[in-house]
C-alpha cells in the first residue's frame, strides 16, 4: 500500500505533466494554424494579385493605342506647320475636345518639338494645358526621340493623377511634335478599390521610387515605403513627378517572410487607426513599370485562433482523461494477467502434447516408408538372389580350380583365377553396398544430391529384375553437374518405387522397354516411362491415394503415395500421363539447385 505522502507526490507530479502538456499543446495548435492559415492566406492572395494585376493592364490598355492612332491625322501636322494660324489652333482645339469626350480620357494635347502644348481638350479651362512648357517629362523625351511614351505622374497643372501615353508626330520623316493622351487613373482607382472590398483585401501602387500613388485607403497614398533620404527628396522635386504633394513615408514594418521568396512577407502598418498586421504580396507590371502590392488583412486569422485553441486544450484534456482512466484500467487487469498466465501454462503444456503426438507421428511415417522400402525389396527378391548367387558360384568354380592348379604348380593360373575371385568379390560388395543403403533407414537429412548418380544408384537395383524380365533399357542422362537440395536416400526410394511399378506393369507386354530421361531448365525434370498398358483414366484422380492400387501395379497401394509425399517434402512434384504409343510416364519435377555443364 502507498503512504499518503506518496500519493500526495504521485498526484502532484501528475499535475505539473498534465500543465506542461497542455502548453505544449496550445503552442503546437497555436503555430500549426498560424502557418496553416497563413499559407491559405498566401494561396489566396496570389490568385487576387494576378485578377487585379489583368484589370489594371486592360484599363490602361484601352488607351494605349490611342496616341499612335491620332499620330497619324494630317489635322495634327497641320497644327504644328501653322501653329501661328488662330484659326488653324481653333480647329486643332475643338477637335482635340471631341476626341477627349468620344476617348473618355482625362486630357489630351498636342506639345511642339520644344515641349510647349499648342492645343489641349482644356484649352477653354482655367487650369489649360496651353503655352505649358512638358519638355521635362519622361513621356515627351521619350516621344520627341520616336518612341513610344509613357509616365506615371501627378498633372503640375492640374494636380490630378494621371497616366501619360505619347507618340510622336512625323513630317516627311521628321518629329514635329508630340500627341499626348493622359488618363485619369484615380477611376481606375475607384474601380480596383471596388475589387478590393469584394474580395476583402487592400492594395497599393508603386511607382520604381516605391512611392505609393494609388491605393484603397487613402491614408497610404502619397507615402514612401522605404525611408526618404536628402537626395531621393530632391531627385523627386525635381522630377515634379508628384508636383507640389509633399511625400511621406509609411509605418511599413516586415514580421516575417514566406517561403525563400521575399515576394510574400507579413507586415505590421502604423496608421492613424491603429497598428494591423497584413499578409503583403507584390507583382510587377513591366508594361507600367509599377508594382501591385496586395494586402491581406491578419486580425481574421488572429481572431479565429483562440476558439480553437480552446477545442485544442478540450480535447487534450479529454486524452489525458482518457490516458488516466487506461492506466486505473490496467490496475484492474493485473489481476486477469494471473488467471492468464495460468491458461497459457496450460495451453503450452499441451502445445507440448501435440508435439510429441506430432513427433511420434512423424516417427510412425518414417516407419512406413521404411517397410515401403523393404516391401519393394521383397518383391525383387528373387532377382537379386540371383543376382548374387550367380558370383558366389562362379566364386567357388574358380577357387576349385585354383586349388587344383597349385596342387600341380600352375602358379600363373591360379593368380589369374585370384584376381577374377578378387573382381567377383568386389561385384558382391557392391551390389550388397547398393542394397545395404537403400534399406537403411533415413536420417531425413537434406543436402546436394547428384541426380545422376541417384538414378544410376536406383538402377543397381532393380537392374537383376530387369534381366530376368528381359526389358530393354535407355537412359539419357545429363551432362555435368545437376544437383538438388534433399535426401538422397528417399530420392533413391522414389526412383526404385517407380521403376519397379513399370517392370511389373511391362510383365504381360510383349515388347518391353523402359526408358528414363532427365532434362533441365529452370527446374529437374525426370521422366520414367513405360512400355506397359498405361493407367485409365479413372485411375488418374486416385493413383496417389494411399491404399489405392491397380491390377497391373500390385502391393499395398502406399508406394505412389508415399513417394508423392517424399517429392513434396523437397519442394517439388509428381505426376503421371499417358503416352501416345502406349504406356505410363511419371514425371518427377523438383527445383535445381546447382547446374554445372560440360
Amino acid at each position: 500500500m502507498f503512504s499518503f505522502s506518496t500519493i500526495k507526490k504521485r498526484n502532484v507530479l501528475m499535475s505539473i505533466l498534465l500543465i506542461i502538456g497542455l502548453l505544449l499543446t496550445l503552442k503546437i495548435t497555436h503555430w500549426y494554424l498560424l502557418d496553416q492559415g497563413t499559407k491559405n492566406i498566401a494561396k489566396q492572395s496570389e490568385k487576387q494579385i494576378n485578377e487585379l494585376v489583368i484589370f489594371i493592364d486592360n484599363a490602361l490598355a484601352h488607351y494605349e493605342n490611342i496616341p499612335a492612332v491620332l499620330a497619324k491625322n494630317p489635322i495634327l501636322e497641320q497644327g504644328l506647320l501653322d501653329q501661328q494660324n488662330p484659326k488653324t489652333i481653333d480647329k486643332l482645339n475643338a477637335y482635340l475636345s471631341e476626341l477627349q469626350l468620344v476617348t473618355e480620357s482625362s486630357d489630351i494635347y498636342l506639345t511642339d518639338a520644344l515641349g510647349v502644348a499648342i492645343a489641349a481638350s482644356n484649352w477653354d479651362q482655367p487650369n489649360s494645358f496651353v503655352n505649358h512648357d512638358y519638355s521635362f517629362r519622361p513621356y515627351f523625351i521619350e516621344a520627341i526621340s520616336g518612341k513610344s511614351g509613357r509616365y506615371y505622374a501627378v498633372g503640375t497643372s492640374s494636380n490630378k493623377r494621371g497616366f501619360y501615353f505619347a507618340n510622336p508626330v512625323y513630317h516627311k520623316g521628321v518629329v514635329l511634335g508630340v500627341i499626348v493622351v493622359k488618363v485619369d487613373i484615380s477611376l481606375v482607382e475607384q474601380q480596383s478599390s471596388g475589387i478590393a472590398i469584394a474580395s476583402q483585401y487592400e492594395f497599393m501602387i508603386s511607382d520604381p521610387d516605391n512611392i505609393v500613388f494609388l491605393s484603397s485607403v487613402s491614408g497610404w497614398r502619397f507615402n514612401s515605403l522605404t525611408p526618404l533620404s536628402q537626395a531621393k527628396r530632391f531627385a523627386l522635386n525635381s522630377s515634379k513627378r508628384y508636383a507640389n504633394r509633399p511625400i511621406g513615408e509609411l509605418s511599413f514594418i516586415p514580421e516575417f517572410a514566406l517561403g525563400e521568396s521575399n515576394t510574400t512577407q507579413v507586415y505590421q502598418i502604423s496608421s492613424y487607426e491603429g497598428k494591423e498586421k497584413y499578409l503583403e504580396r507584390h507583382q510587377l507590371m513591366p508594361n507600367a513599370n509599377w508594382n501591385v502590392h496586395i494586402l491581406a488583412p491578419m486580425k481574421p486569422l488572429y481572431e479565429s485562433l483562440p476558439p480553437i485553441m480552446l477545442l485544442g486544450a478540450t480535447l487534450y484534456l479529454l486524452f489525458a482523461l482518457f490516458v488516466i482512466y487506461s492506466l486505473e484500467r490496467r490496475k484492474n487487469l493485473a489481476r486477469m494477467r494471473q488467471a492468464q498466465n495460468q491458461l497459457e501454462q496450460r495451453v503450452k503444456e499441451r502445445t507440448l502434447e501435440l508435439e510429441q503426438a506430432n513427433t511420434q507421428l512423424k516417427d510412425t511415417q518414417d516407419e512406413l516408408i521404411q517397410a515401403a522400402k523393404l516391401t519393394v525389396i521383397g518383391s525383387l527378391s528373387a532377382s537379386i538372389n540371383h543376382e548374387l548367387n550367380q558370383p558366389l558360384a562362379a566364386l567357388r568354380s574358380y577357387a576349385q580350380n585354383t586349388q587344383t592348379f597349385i596342387g600341380r604348380n600352375m602358379i600363373e593360373d591360379a593368380s589369374s583365377n585370384i584376381k577374377i575371385m578378387i573382381e567377383l568379390t568386389d561385384r558382391l560388395a557392391d551390389i550388397i553396398g547398393q542394397f545395404k543403403s537403400f534399406t537403411r533407414k533415413s536420417q531425413g537429412k537434406d543436402n546436394a544430391t547428384e541426380i545422376n548418380q541417384s538414378i544410376e544408384q536406383a538402377i543397381t537395383i532393380v537392374q537383376p529384375e530387369m534381366d530376368k524380365q528381359g526389358i530393354k533399357l535407355s537412359i539419357v542422362l545429363l551432362k555435368g553437374k545437376c544437383q538438388i537440395w534433399g535426401d538422397s536416400v528417399r530420392l533413391q526410394q522414389v526412383l526404385v518405387n517407380l521403376m519397379s511399378n513399370a517392370i511389373v506393369a511391362m510383365q504381360q507386354s510383349k515388347d518391353k522397354h523402359l526408358h528414363i530421361e532427365v532434362y533441365c531448365d529452370t527446374k529437374v525434370n525426370i521422366s520414367i516411362q513405360d512400355s506397359g498398358p498405361g493407367v485409365r483414366e479413372s485411375q488418374m484422380s486416385k493413383i496417389f491415394e494411399p491404399y489405392y492400387t491397380t491390377s497391373e501395379r500390385q502391393g499395398l497401394g502406399l508406394g505412389l503415395s508415399i513417394s508423392q509425399r517424399i517429392i513434396e517434402s523437397m519442394q517439388g512434384s509428381i505426376t503421371v500421363e499417358n503416352a501416345q504409343q502406349g504406356g505410363a510416364i511419371f514425371h518427377i519435377i523438383l527445383p535445381l539447385y546447382l547446374r554445372e555443364e560440360v
